[in-house]
């Protein structure tokens, strides 16, 4: 016979972060975010022709490369922040900071090492890695405040529904912490990947925001099974 508690859906609860599930997700958290700031000096444009809508353009859309991965992000942050608390959620965000700052760090030092003389690929590699610092600038600074908004939304929902309302408060701090990450990154970045118009900045913005956030939402069922599955499995989460 099971001896596995039951869940208290009325107690505020989050594990102990001492742990291998914790490790992992801190581990895929700063991953994602070293990834994401490098593959977002690509810009990327969906779509030919052109619809304007006064200044802001519509069509094609305008997008970097970041979008493909950074949406991943909010996901590991929501799962940490239900799980584990606001305090981890704060450590797993300033692990991110350091390790994206790590790596624009090393990018520029190694732009600045002479090049050997039989190396062909100087100027491709500035191309590409040149523009990470004002990246990782832009990112930084949009990553700090969307996720702090997203995780403090999210604890702050949970103390008010404990264990019910999971999905709410997960689009609900998602929805927060997304727009305010956009809308700084994109104010910061969009030069460095020749967005320079005001209504391909509007589009830039519009768009980013619709399609992380369209992407959590379609990740939502997976997430809300994740987070089932390490509040069974970590140590004292239902425990008390």
């Amino acid at each position: 016979m099971s001896t596995a508690p039951t869940p208290n859906h009325d107690a505020v609860r989050f594990a102990a972060r001492g742990s291998s599930h914790f490790d992992l997700l801190l581990a895929m958290f700063c991953v994602v975010i070293v990834i994401s700031n490098v593959v977002a000096t690509k810009a990327v444009e969906v779509g030919s022709g052109q619809v304007l809508l006064g200044p802001v353009q519509l069509w094609p859309l305008v997008l970097d490369g970041g979008v493909v991965l950074f949406p991943l992000a909010y996901v590991l942050g929501d799962v940490i922040a239900e799980v584990y608390g606001l305090r981890a959620a704060r450590r797993a965000i300033l692990a991110g900071f350091a390790a994206a700052v790590l790596a624009a760090g090393t990018f520029f030092v190694v732009e600045l090492l002479p090049a050997a003389s039989w190396y062909e690929n100087e100027a491709a590699y500035s191309a590409v890695l040149g523009p990470v610092s004002q990246i990782v600038l832009a990112s930084v600074a949009g990553y700090l405040a969307g996720q702090f908004l997203n995780s403090w939304v999210l604890v702050r929902m949970k103390q008010r529904s404990a264990e019910r309302r999971l999905v709410a408060r997960l689009v609900g701090s998602t929805g927060v912490g997304e727009v305010a990450d956009t809308l700084i990154f994109c104010a910061i970045a969009a030069s460095a990947i020749g967005v320079t118009t005001f209504g391909a900045f509007l589009n830039y913005f519009v768009m980013g925001v619709v399609l992380k956030v369209g992407v959590e939402l379609a990740l939502m069922p997976l997430t809300v099974r994740v987070i089932g599955w390490l509040k069974r499995r970590e140590p004292g989460y239902y425990a008390g």
